[in-house]
């Protein structure tokens, strides 16, 4: 790098806001004008961990969590690690003098967009959600510029300049091909490929329906299945599998992995992903062109899970499960919909690959310099 920009960027806790602003970093550091980038996030998070392939970016790390949702001591104890990490943001634009500041929402972008408006640096945000967060409804009003992923987001933020611009992902979603994905992951191209996650953090109730019903889908549609389960939930899942089905070991057309660091290559070799339905991850699925099932977290801020997954529904491009009515039996039922069915199959991939767009990322890159003073 050898110009002469200095950025923030901020974004983290889930994938969903962690990996839009790595995307960003990634078109940053090979622009001509930037000298310096600065990832601000929670170490403790997975930004951190994915911040360690940049060998180019230093990491500064603000320890703040998401808000309780109870009036009690958790919250006045929030209050006050907010205002640590505030200071402690404040102390980094001190330090480093950023020319810009780029966030992609959640509460641990929320310490840098508060002192980005203390000390009157200029900021710009994306919101990567159908339904806008608490910090972007709060920093939108003073961001240069406000950027959204989908278009009712504008209904929501207020802002002076605002921009549809849908979601950025990593330049590998346009240039992995299907074959390579298969390579890469030693599976045959005329294989019938179904990919389980629940995203970065994975989900219990996906994980616990897909090691009831392996085995079935293996043997009935001599399929190969990929289960991601989370870190977290990595050995409780794999011990709950070696005892309803331990030959699964044995088996090459099953594969059970705790995350994957590059996303690209599950989604480009699958057929059907089962997913929840975070923005970022249905951008994902529908850029590689996946006919999907959705069982959307029941807890996501103001309910916009179900909300995006509804709206895939809409679109033909997806089936829907609730959290609470995915069992194994139900699941099975779901995925043999699509799979016994080849004119539905057919025409959900048609309807993905008509959804599929150009990628924003380099759109959103030049709005970020625009605002530099």
């Amino acid at each position: 790098m050898s110009g002469n920009k200095v950025y923030f960027i901020s974004g983290g806790g889930t994938g969903g806001h962690i990996y839009p602003a790595f995307t960003i970093v990634d078109k940053l550091l090979r622009d001509e004008d930037t000298k310096k980038i600065y990832f601000i996030g929670n170490p403790d998070n997975l930004e951190f961990d994915i911040c360690k392939n940049y060998s180019e970016v230093d990491f500064l790390p603000v320890s703040v969590t998401g808000m309780p949702r109870k009036l009690d001591l958790s919250l006045i104890k929030w209050g006050f690690n907010l205002f640590k990490a505030f200071l402690k943001a404040l102390s980094y634009i001190e330090k480093y003098n950023p020319d810009a500041v780029f966030t992609t929402g959640g509460y641990v972008s929320a310490p840098i967009v508060l002192a980005s408006m203390f000390k009157e640096k200029p900021y710009m945000i994306h919101d990567c959600d159908s339904v806008p967060g608490l910090v972007s409804k709060l920093a939108a009003p003073k961001a240069k510029v406000v950027s959204v992923a989908f278009e009712g987001a504008k209904k929501v933020l207020k802002s002076n300049n605002i921009q549809f611009n849908g979601n950025p992902v990593r330049e590998a979603f346009f240039t992995v091909t299907k074959s390579e994905a298969r390579k890469k992951l030693n599976i045959a191209d005329d294989k019938l490929v179904i990919f389980a996650m629940g995203g970065s953090q994975g989900a219990k109730t996906i994980n616990n329906a897909m090691i009831n019903i392996l085995k079935t889908l293996n043997e009935t549609y001599n399929a190969y299945i990929i289960l991601q389960t989370g870190k977290k939930k990595y050995d409780d899942t794999l011990s709950e599998l070696d005892k309803i089905y331990p030959e699964y070991k044995n088996n090459p057309d099953i594969f059970v992995c705790p995350y994957f660091d590059e996303m690209v290559y599950p989604l480009k070799a699958s057929d059907i992903v089962i997913a929840r339905a975070g923005s970022l991850s249905l951008t994902e699925i529908i850029q590689c062109n996946l006919v999907s099932i959705l069982i959307p977290y029941p807890y996501a801020a103001q309910d916009h899970q179900r909300k995006n997954a509804k709206e895939m529904c809409k679109k033909g491009v997806s089936l829907y499960l609730e959290d609470s009515d995915c069992s194994a039996e139900n699941l099975l039922n779901t995925v043999s919909q699509v799979l016994s069915d080849k004119d539905k199959l057919n025409k959900m991939k048609e309807c993905t690959i008509s959804l599929a767009t150009t990628n924003p990322a380099d759109t959103i890159v030049n709005q970020l310099k625009s605002i530099i003073q």
